[in-house]
């Protein structure tokens, strides 16, 4: 089970997915989120922090759920051979 979860981080196609959902997402929810303080240039460390770990945490969140599609795909296969 570990090694088929580490075989998914391995795979180029699931960090591709992930950056392709959970990059632009998480852009969008950082300037969602923290616009408003930028547009009104009342930027504090705060600030910047969370508009750095909200695509962060978008993109994890997207590249565990690819993870877990191989993983879950490469059980299926397993199975049917």
């Amino acid at each position: 089970m570990v090694f088929m979860w580490l075989q998914a981080l391995g795979c180029r196609a699931v960090w591709r997915r992930a950056a392709k959902w959970g990059v632009p997402i998480g852009i969008l929810q950082a300037v969602i989120n923290q616009g408003d303080f930028w547009l009104s240039h009342a930027v504090t460390a705060t600030v910047i922090t969370k508009t750095i770990v909200s695509p962060l945490v978008t993109f994890s969140v997207a590249l565990i759920s690819a993870a877990g599609m191989y993983v879950e795909k490469t059980r299926e296969q397993n199975a049917r051979n």
